[in-house]
Parts: structure tokens; sequence; C-alpha cells
């Protein structure tokens, strides 16, 4: 059986939600390993919670400061995507 299209929405339980940042964020550095490991890919990942609290992944040490600078500091070389809600 097909599920049908679940609204986006904030999940308004403050338990709830803890609990689905954590999974969805350790699936998401799941996959950024997956294609870092995949592809032969430089991946990095920053999440911030809503409490400010920063998650990072890296497919390599060194190349975290020298990748984000470049993202930063020249907008022509970095891809942003954008969800419209």
């Amino acid at each position: 059986m097909v599920r049908g299209k679940t609204e986006m929405r904030r999940i308004e339980n403050a338990a709830s939600r803890q609990v689905t940042f954590s999974k969805r964020r350790n699936g998401l550095i799941k996959k950024a390993y997956e294609i870092s490991i995949l592809c032969d890919a430089e991946v990095a990942l920053i999440v911030f919670s809503s409490r400010g609290r920063r998650y990072e992944f890296a497919s390599s040490s060194v190349m975290t400061r020298s990748m984000l600078g470049l993202c930063f500091l020249s907008t022509e070389d970095c891809e942003y995507i954008f969800f419209a809600s």
C-alpha cells in the first residue's frame, strides 16, 4: 500500500521534535559519508540544532577549513539548493 504525501510542518511536541532531529541528523551524516566514499567526493556538512549546537562532518579532516573558506569567500564555486515550501 502506498503512503500519501506527508505535509511538511513543524513538530509541536518538543521531545518528538528532538528525537526526529537526532534521527534525521544521523541519517544525513550517514548519507554524506556514503556519497564521499562511493563518488570519491569531498563533502563537508554543518548542521545547527534549534539550541545552536553545531554538528559537523567532513570527508577529510584537512579539507574542512579549506572547503568552508572556498564556499564562504567565493559564491561563484558553490551551489546553493533551497526548498520552497
